[in-house]
């Protein structure tokens, strides 16, 4: 039970003020959007992304030490940022 209360407590302080955060945080003040929503569909998203890491962590752990993580998170970070920055320039 200590270990999951130490895997709780390590996700739960990596996710404060991270981006996923943020980015619900500026969902949630859309006032065209309702919170309740935001919140199930920003819920859910984090539980199928956690789901898809626990499966390919549990399944390819021998073979992510040859795939360059960071590089790519930092990538599709990226990709993110410009997406999100056009789509307000668009005043979408």
């Amino acid at each position: 039970m200590l270990k999951l209360g130490s895997i709780f407590l390590a996700v739960f302080l990596a996710e404060l003020g991270d981006k996923t955060q943020l980015a619900t945080l500026l969902f949630a003040s859309d006032r065209a959007l309702n919170p309740l929503s935001v919140f199930l569909a920003a819920a859910s998203a984090l539980v199928v992304s956690t789901g898809l890491a626990v499966l390919i962590g549990s399944q390819g752990a021998r073979y992510l030490e040859m795939v360059p993580i960071k590089p790519i998170a930092g990538v599709g970070f990226i990709v993110i940022g410009i997406w999100v920055l056009a789509e307000h320039f668009r005043g979408a």
